[in-house]
Order: C-alpha cells, then structure tokens, then sequence
C-alpha cells in the first residue's frame, strides 16, 4: 500500500472514479475495464474478506486509519482527497468517505453453482440496481444458495447495487444465464422445478408452495413494471402469487423476493432476528 495525496482531480490516477452518476456510462465501461467499484469501509472490508483485489483506493483521510490494516498487504494506490475533491472527481457528495476500485472475480459457470444448490433465485431483466442489491441482501439472510441473473439484468456489482447489498453481493454465489432456450434446460437437467412469480388465472399461493416445496426450486422474479416474459413463464413448472389484500395485486420486486424467501425459510429462534 502506497498513500498519495490528489493533486489533480482530472488526473488519471483518479480516472477510475469520474463521472459516477453517469449509470448508463458506469454500466458499460466498468465490466470493460474489469473493475467494479466499493463504496464506504463497511463494503470495502467485505470485498477484501471476500478475497477480491484492490486496484486503487480513493478516500478522505478520516478513514485511512480504519482501512490501512485490511490494505496493508497490497499493492495498491491509495489516494486520499477532501471532500469538495471528491465531489470533483465522482460528480457527488460521497458521504460514506471512501470508494475503492476492484478487479471484477470471474463468474462461475451455471453449471457449477446448480451442481449443489437446492434453492436458487433467477433474475430475469430486473433494471433497478437498488431492487438488485436488496433483493441480493434477502438471498443473504433468508437462506438461497445463488443468485442467477438474465443477460440483459442489472449488474450486481454497479457501486449501488453493492452498496445497498451491503456487501452481502460478494458472499452470495452468482452467475449469469443464457436465454430461456438454454436457461430453463440446465434448470431442469440439475433437477429444478422453476416457479415464475407472477400474476395468473392458474397461479397458486405462495402459501400452497410454502406447505411443500420442492428439494429444488429456481424462483424467477422479473422486470420492474412488465414482470416476466411469455419466455420465462412458459419455462416454469408453475405460477406463484402472492396473496393479498386490499385490492393492491403486487409488491416491488424487492420486497415480493423478501416475502417468497422467508416464506420458504425455516428460521430457528438460535439464528436471530433482525429488521
């Protein structure tokens, strides 16, 4: 770990980090580049502990202290600024104080995460980094094995959907699938049932589904909006729905996810609790 103060905030030590309200720039450029970006000490002791490497740190010097042990076996730059520096180079007000830079991790091949998942939660073109990232902190805490998202969802590891995880995106198994013409065969050839959560004339309650599940099950959860595609309820095995009341008919992707899992999870008193 090398530490250099900013000189410059248009200088190219910094380049990692410009323009980071620019979603649809960040999106593109950042798998390219095969870096994804942390945001706060929480979220970058977590990345570390998760065991991916450090391209280069930038932070205020308040929380050097906090971070140097977790660095100090890197090469890494660590460059430290003042706030209005940091609002210079990023185009916002970074209150958490501290961003870092890591190489993107290789995703595993679907296969490899199905051979021995029982439980799987498959995103099918969810746009919101935040239903992402909250819908990866429920796999987290509820008790999925992996997460497997479609071509064309959002990237787990953009800085918001990261930060919203709180992290938890680097301890939870994910991958991406092809389309639903190769997807739904290696579903069922590691022997999932897949459930589409949806609205349908012939969709069951999800309390039906929670009475017996399946030793295998893939819950699909779809687009903010349009929801699942003709595609992905066609793959299913069965339509889910969440019972409701008070003529609302659906919740955020987000929160059905968190509904559907715990729904499912056979928590214990000795696990805890929390809100």
């Amino acid at each position: 770990m090398h530490v250099e103060r900013v000189r410059d905030a248009a200088s190219d030590a910094v380049a990692d980090y410009a323009d980071l309200t620019d979603v649809a720039l960040r999106s593109a450029t950042e798998p390219e580049r095969g870096i994804y970006l942390a945001e706060s000490a929480k979220v970058i002791a977590r990345a570390l502990a998760a065991g991916h490497r450090p391209r280069s740190v930038l932070l205020e010097e308040k929380w050097l202290t906090g971070l140097e042990p977790l660095l100090a076996a890197y090469d890494v730059p660590v460059h430290l600024a003042d706030a209005a520096q940091l609002e210079e180079i990023t185009g916002y007000r970074v209150h958490r104080g501290a961003l870092a830079a890591f190489e993107r991790p290789e995703l595993p091949d679907p296969a490899e995460l199905l051979r021995d998942a029982r439980r799987v939660v498959v995103l099918e073109d969810i746009v919101d980094h935040t239903n992402v990232g909250a819908i990866f902190r429920s796999v987290a805490g509820l008790g999925a094995d992996a997460v497997l998202v479609s071509p064309r969802c959002a990237d787990p590891l953009y800085r918001r959907s990261v930060r919203v995880s709180m992290g938890t995106v680097f301890q939870v198994p994910w991958t991406r699938l092809p389309d639903w013409d190769e997807a739904a065969p290696l579903l069922h050839g590691h022997g999932f049932e897949i459930a589409a959560l949806a609205l349908a004339d012939d969709a069951v309650s999800l309390r039906t589904l929670a009475k017996d599940p399946p030793e295998r099950l893939a819950l699909v959860f779809g687009a903010e909006g349009d929801g699942l595609s003709r595609r992905a309820l066609s793959a299913a095995d069965r339509i889910v729905t969440i019972p409701m009341l008070h003529e609302v008919d659906s919740l955020n992707v987000a929160a059905a996810a968190a509904v559907v899992l715990y729904a499912l999870t056979d928590l214990q008193p000795e696990h805890g609790s929390g809100g």
